[in-house]
C-alpha cells in the first residue's frame, strides 16, 4: 500500500523554535505560506519546542479539510509540566519537562496527547523518534538506543500496529538520524514508512544509498528524506546536521560543490532538494522553514530545470557518489 501522497513536505523544527526563536505570528505566516504555495504533507513533533510546535501546526491546521493533507507528529518522549526547564537546543520552549519512553502505555499517551495539541482525531503517520545511537549520551541511567529499542520491540511497535487497526493511525515507523535502528527494526517488525534524516543529501549519502535503500526497496517500505541542506548548511548558514561545528572535509567538499553550482549556475537549494527526492524509493522530501519566503522558495526549487552536466561533473569530481540517481 502506498501512503505517501505528497512528494514534499513542511517539517516542524523551526516552526518550534529550533535554531531561534519566532513568533507565533510568524509560525502562523510560515505555515499560511506553505499552504498556499500547495504544500499538503506537515512533520511535527512532541519534542519540537517541546510541545510548541505541534500547538501551532494545529492551530493552523485543525479549521482546514483533515482530509487535504498529510500530517505527522512522533512518540519516544513524553513530557510534563515544570518550572525548571531543561536546557535543550529549544529557544524559548513551552514549560515541560521530557523523558525517554518507548513502552505501550507511553505511546499511547503520546498519541493522545498529540491529538490533542494538533487538534485533529486522527494521525496519517507516527515515527518512533531518536531510538538511535546518536541519542546515547541524552538517555538516562546509562541506558543505549539497544536497551530503548527492546522496550520499543515489545511496546512501541505492537501498540502502534494496534492504533492502525483501530485507525488512530494510518502507518508508522522509525524516524532517526541513523542507518541501524531502521534496518533492526525491518528486522522485527513490519513498519510502513521511515523518515531518515541527515543521511541522504548532497554532502553526505554514501551509505545510505549502498546500505539503507536496498533494504528500504526489498521490504517494500516508503521512505522519507529529512534535512536534506544537512539542517542549513547548504543554504547558507554555518549549521552541519543541528551542530555548529562543522567538519573540515566537509567544508571543502561544500567548496568544490559551490565552485561548480557556479559554473552552471545552480542553486543548491533546488540541487539539493532533487537530489534527495531523486531515489525511486524515496517518496518524500521534507525540509523546514522560518518565515514564508523560505517555504516558497523551496516548493519552487522542485520544478527549477538543473542542466545534466552540473550533475556529471559532481561526479566526475567524486563529489557525489557514481551510483548516486540523478534528478530527471
Amino acid at each position: 500500500m502506498k501512503h505517501l501522497k505528497h512528494n514534499y513536505g513542511l517539517g516542524g523544527v523551526a516552526i518550534g523554535n529550533g535554531f531561534k526563536e519566532i513568533s507565533d505570528e510568524q509560525a502562523q505566516k510560515t505555515l499560511e505560506a506553505a499552504w498556499n504555495a500547495g504544500v499538503r504533507y506537515y512533520d511535527t513533533s512532541p519534542w519540537y519546542g517541546l510541545g510548541l510546535s505541534e500547538r501551532r501546526f494545529g492551530h493552523f491546521l485543525h479549521n482546514k479539510n483533515r482530509e487535504e493533507y498529510q500530517l505527522s507528529t512522533k512518540i519516544g518522549r513524553i513530557l510534563t509540566a515544570t518550572k525548571n526547564l531543561p536546557k535543550t537546543m529549544w529557544h524559548n520552549p513551552s514549560p515541560f519537562d521530557y523523558r525517554y519512553d518507548y513502552s505501550a502505555e507511553a505511546t499511547r499517551r503520546s498519541v493522545e496527547d498529540s491529538l490533542q495539541r494538533l487538534g485533529v482525531e486522527s494521525l496519517d503517520f507516527v515515527f518512533i523518534h531518536d531510538l538511535s545511537p546518536d541519542h546515547d549520551n541524552d538517555y538516562k541511567n546509562g541506558t543505549t538506543w539497544e536497551d530503548h529499542f527492546k522496550v520499543a520491540q515489545n511496546g512501541a511497535m505492537p501498540e502502534l500496529e494496534k492504533m492502525k487497526e483501530e485507525g488512530l493511525i494510518e502507518a508508522w515507523g522509525l524516524g532517526v538520524n541513523t542507518r541501524p535502528p531502521i534496518l533492526k527494526s525491518l528486522e522485527v517488525s513490519k513498519p510502513d514508512v521511515f523518515l531518515a534524516a541527515i543521511q541522504y543529501s548532497l554532502l553526505d549519502h554514501k551509505d545510505a544509498l549502498n546500505n539503507l535503500f536496498p533494504a528500504i526497496e526489498e521490504n517494500n517500505a516508503e521512505l522519507i528524506i529529512a534535512a536534506p541542506f544537512n539542517s542549513g548548511l547548504l543554504t547558507g548558514s554555518e549549521r552541519y546536521n543541528y551542530a555548529d561545528d562543522v567538519p573540515d572535509e566537509i567544508k571543502t567538499r561544500l567548496k568544490k560543490i559551490k565552485e561548480i553550482a557556479a559554473k552552471h549556475k545552480v542553486n543548491l537549494t533546488a540541487a539539493s532538494l532533487q537530489f534527495s527526492l531523486a531515489p525511486t524509493c524515496v517518496g518524500n522530501v521534507l525540509a523546514g522553514a522560518s518565515e514564508p519566503r523560505q517555504v516558497e522558495e523551496n516548493k519552487n526549487a522542485l520544478e527549477v530545470k538543473i542542466p545534466a552536466k552540473f550533475w556529471t561533473d559532481l561526479k566526475d569530481k567524486d563529489l557525489i557518489e557514481a551510483n548516486a540517481p540523478i534528478p530527471g
